[in-house]
């Protein structure tokens, strides 16, 4: 069955909801008619009721034919179904009323009452009238039913239009996380692949070679996991070591490397490639615009339920026009990290970067702690 006609399918009620809706009415009416019955002391009852539960029996079936007539209304605008229901009401509680007045004025009246209180012959004008006025109490009865029947089908439409919104909410969220970690790879290639020009410009072919394996590793372990979903931390924290394992080959003397990794945070779960951004603009205002060596540190901590993750170089400095990539017309920088991570989680996380406290420039990451397989 296709995703159409199990859409189709689910607009219609429950039929045991239905059902057991129509049999609770019922159960009501009969017992409150059995009360109404006992209390002005009505001459025999139990052939009273008897005749009640057969009065019952055919208003449960009508009630039945009722719904099954509503039932091509489900997914017609709910002002059509409030007709449909006013109207398909109006015979339906008719020929309850009908039956009503058989069981209890035509068939065998005389059990019901002793021969001198016997009610005189009626005219078909009075039957008729009796009719209709027995009708116009059993059309509330139904149209209260009915009501309760809209309510339930109006509630599962309102629940469908959720559940539909909620989907193209996670979807729309996907895809928006898609393309932002996307835009990751192409600009890393560029600097990545003028580096290499570079080398291989200066006849350091060996160099070059190493980088194009670091490249080739990189780019086959980064693409191999699905961008809308979250890695392991200690995972996405090798994936920088590849990445500067790359740029050591162009700062074999500057660029030197710390991490600090908890065993306890190695299977906190991030966002892929993350930290890219935050380590790739620390070798480009850090190491890149120095000739001493300069330390890129990746950190890790746990905070209050939170995983705080640190990128801090002790290089130059930035300026003020370079602060970050941001502002810049194809940069992506920071911004990038501030996007992906309200995309993934909203408010609950947040970015905070400036000056070190010594020299150089550091870069926090705050998010949720959450762990792979929790």
């Amino acid at each position: 069955m296709n995703e159409g006609a199990d859409l189709s399918e689910s607009r219609h009620l429950d039929w045991r909801i239905v059902l057991f809706s129509i049999l609770g009415f019922w159960l009501f009416y009969v017992l409150i008619v059995s009360l109404r019955a006992n209390v002005l002391d009505f001459p025999s009852q139990g052939e009273m009721a008897v005749r009640r539960g057969f009065v019952t029996a055919i208003g449960i079936f009508i009630s039945v034919v009722m719904w099954l007539a509503l039932r091509q209304f489900d997914r017609k605008p709910l002002w059509m179904r409030i007709a449909a229901a006013a109207l398909i009401a109006i015979p339906c509680t008719v020929a309850i009323a009908a039956a009503n007045y058989y069981v209890f004025n035509v068939y065998d009246p005389s059990s019901l009452m002793d021969v001198e209180h016997a009610a005189p012959e009626k005219h078909d004008a009075s039957i008729l009238l009796e009719i209709a006025d027995l009708s116009l109490s059993r059309y509330f009865f139904l149209i209260a039913w009915a009501s309760l029947y809209l309510a339930l089908g109006f509630a599962q439409d309102v629940g469908e239009a959720e559940r539909k919104a909620a989907r193209f909410a996670r979807a729309a969220q996907s895809a928006e996380l898609r393309a932002l970690r996307y835009q990751v790879n192409p600009h890393f290639l560029f600097n990545t692949l003028n580096s290499l020009s570079a080398l291989v410009m200066r006849g350091r072919r060996d160099e070059a070679e190493t980088m194009i394996m670091n490249l080739s590793t990189f780019y086959r372990t980064s693409l191999s996991g699905e961008p809308s979903e979250d890695v392991d931390l200690a995972e996405e924290i090798e994936l920088q070591k590849l990445y500067l394992d790359i740029e050591a080959v162009r700062f074999p003397e500057r660029l030197q490397v710390r991490i600090d990794l908890p065993a306890d945070l190695a299977s906190a779960a991030v966002p892929g490639l993350i930290l890219q951004p935050l380590v790739e603009n620390a070798i480009k205002h850090g190491v890149s615009q120095t000739n001493r060596p300069v330390f890129v540190e990746i950190s890790a901590t746990e905070a209050s339920g939170q995983l705080i993750l640190t990128v801090t170089d002790n290089g130059p400095g930035r300026g003020a026009d370079d602060d970050d990539d941001e502002d810049r017309p194809h940069g992506i920088g920071l911004a990038n990290v501030r996007d992906r991570l309200a995309a993934r989680f909203g408010d609950r996380a947040s970015i905070a970067h400036g000056p070190a406290p010594e020299r150089g420039y550091r870069v926090c990451l705050i998010l949720p702690l959450v762990r792979h397989g929790r």
